[in-house]
């Protein structure tokens, strides 16, 4: 029983993967693809745009407490010119503590700065294998296409070769039916003039009449050859005749006796 689910299962995932790679356009899949890639991207310089940020407050920060720095050595300074050194000695432990603020926010300044330009040059990269796909994406999507055509006009074509192989059958066979009926009409125009059907205009001839046309025919073929004889014989008897007369002719024109000279 196993071994009967197995195969069942195998052709099952056969019939689905078959149904799946019909149903899959590869040019889908690269736009899906590209537009992943754009938002991995776009996550990226969002991460570059929160690091500036942080950045940016920091910088913010370390300039407020440069400037109570400042100040606190100002109050300082004053406090020990008017005699006041408890005073003095105050602003200097206030700027000593503003200090180690400054130096640590340096610290995580430049901690950020380093990774602001990481993410940068990241982001760039990215960016650049991002438009390198696009190039791919567009080249490989007009071939298929330009292949898909192809492959249809082929198709096409076959389909028309095909059609085309039925309609010589057809041609084929209306001209050995048309034939058919021609030799059908000249075997009925044949019985008719023999006789040996019917008129069909209702004028039937009976077998006298038919025994007299066919007498009459050839009568008229005899007298015809008659006088073409007659023709023919007359002819030659009028070349022979000419001939003759031509020659009775000459021999009178010829006189009988040699012409004498007189000597003088």
């Amino acid at each position: 029983m196993s071994g009967v689910m197995k195969r069942m299962g195998m052709i099952f995932r056969a019939k689905a993967n078959k149904a799946l790679d019909r149903a899959e356009d590869p040019r889908e899949t690269l736009d899906y693809s590209y537009q992943k890639q754009l938002e991995l991207l776009q996550k990226v310089r969002r991460g570059v745009a929160d690091v500036a940020t942080s950045r940016k407050r920091l910088e913010l920060q370390l300039n407020q407490l440069q400037s109570q720095s400042s100040k606190l050595e100002d109050q300082g300074r004053k406090a020990l010119a008017l005699g006041r050194e408890d005073l003095a000695r105050e602003a200097l432990s206030r700027r000593a503590a503003l200090q180690q603020q400054v130096t640590d926010l340096e610290t995580q300044h430049q901690t950020l700065q380093g990774e602001e330009e990481k993410l940068t040059l990241a982001a760039q990269r990215l960016q650049a294998k991002v438009d390198a796909f696009r190039t791919k994406k567009e080249t490989i999507k007009a071939t298929y296409t330009a292949a898909q055509a192809q492959t249809r006009i082929g198709e096409a074509f076959s389909g028309i070769s095909e059609e085309m192989g039925d309609v010589g059958l057809a041609i084929q066979r209306a001209e050995d039916k048309t034939a058919q009926l021609q030799a059908r009409a000249g075997a009925i125009d044949e019985l008719l003039a023999s006789g040996a059907l019917d008129d069909p205009s209702g004028m039937a001839k009976d077998d006298i009449q038919a025994e007299l046309d066919r007498l009459s025919g050839g009568t008229d073929v005899e007298l015809e050859l008659q006088r073409m004889k007659a023709e023919l014989a007359g002819g030659s008897s009028q070349q022979q005749a000419i001939e003759g007369g031509t020659g009775q002719g000459q021999s009178q024109s010829q006189p009988q006796d040699t012409p004498r000279f007189d000597k003088q």
